[in-house]
C-alpha cells in the first residue's frame, strides 16, 4: 500500500469523468492535488468539492509553452497522473487529417510533454510515481479507429520503455488500460458499449492499481481479457474476430 498522506500529486487531464472521480478519491486520501485541464471553470469547481487542498493550473497538453509554464507552476511533485485524451471514431476512408493529428498530439505527445518536465527532477532524487491512463483499444489496431487506437499504442510503449528503464529505480512508472467509461467520449460512439464503466468505478479502479507495486493493469477484467489475448492470435484469425464490422 503506498503511502498518501502529505504527497503532492500532479492530475492531468482532472476537469471532468475519470479525472474529476480519480481527483475526488486522492482528496480523501490525504493528496494534495495540482488540477489541470484547459477549463479553467470545471477545475476551480472541481477544486472547491475537493475535501483536501487542491491548485488549479490552466494548461494545453497539445501546446508545449503551456505545458512548459504550467510545469514551472506546478514545480515539485511526488506524481503525475496523465488523464488527458481525445476520441474520435474515424475510419481510413473518412481520414480527416486535422483530428487524426489532434488524437496524437494530445494523447501520445501531451503524455510526453507532461512527462519530459517532471522526469528530469524525479530520476535525479531517485523518487516519483507516474501513472498513464491508456485504452483496451491499444493491444491491437482496430477498424474505425484512426488515430485513437495508434495513439494509444504509442502511450503504452512509451509506459513500458519507461518501466524498463526505471524498473531498479524508486521512480514508479505505472499505466492503467480501461474499457468503455461513461463518459462525453462516448457520446459520438454509436457501437455496443460492452461492460461499460461509471467514471468513478473507473476511478476506484486505477486507484487500486496505483496502490500496488504492478506495472500494468487492464480492466473490467473478463472484458479485458478478449483484447489482451488478441495479441496471441494469429493474423487471420484476429482479423476474423475484429474486423467484421
Amino acid at each position: 500500500m503506498r503511502e498518501w498522506s502529505g504527497k503532492r500529486y500532479w492530475l492531468v487531464g482532472a476537469s471532468e469523468g475519470l479525472g474529476r472521480s480519480l481527483a475526488m478519491i486522492m482528496s480523501r486520501a490525504g493528496v494534495e492535488l495540482v488540477l489541470s485541464a484547459r477549463s479553467a471553470d470545471r477545475l476551480e469547481a472541481l477544486a472547491a468539492d475537493l475535501p483536501g487542498a487542491a491548485h488549479v493550473v490552466t494548461m494545453d497538453v497539445a501546446d508545449s509553452a503551456s505545458v512548459a509554464a504550467a510545469a514551472e507552476q506546478v514545480g515539485e511533485v511526488d506524481g503525475v497522473v496523465f488523464l488527458a485524451g481525445i476520441a474520435n471514431l474515424i475510419k481510413t476512408q473518412d481520414w480527416d487529417a486535422d483530428k487524426v493529428e489532434q488524437m496524437f498530439d494530445v494523447n501520445l505527445t501531451g503524455a510526453a510533454r507532461v512527462i519530459g518536465q517532471v522526469i528530469g527532477p524525479m530520476v535525479d532524487r531517485d523518487a516519483g510515481h507516474i501513472m498513464v491512463i491508456g485504452s483496451l483499444s491499444a493491444y491491437r489496431g482496430l477498424p474505425g479507429a484512426i488515430g485513437y487506437s495508434a495513439s494509444k499504442a504509442g502511450l503504452m510503449s512509451l509506459a513500458e520503455s519507461m518501466h524498463g528503464d526505471l524498473r531498479h529505480t524508486n521512480v514508479h512508472v505505472q499505466i492503467s488500460n480501461p474499457g468503455y467509461i461513461q463518459t462525453r467520449m462516448q457520446d459520438d460512439n454509436p457501437h455496443p458499449k460492452p461492460a461499460i464503466m461509471t467514471p468513478d468505478k473507473a476511478a476506484q479502479e486505477v486507484f487500486e492499481h496505483m496502490n500496488t507495486d504492478a506495472f500494468h493493469k487492464a480492466f473490467p477484467f473478463a472484458f479485458s481479457l478478449v483484447f489482451r489475448l488478441s495479441r496471441l492470435l494469429p493474423t487471420g484469425l484476429y482479423e476474423s474476430i475484429f474486423f467484421r464490422r
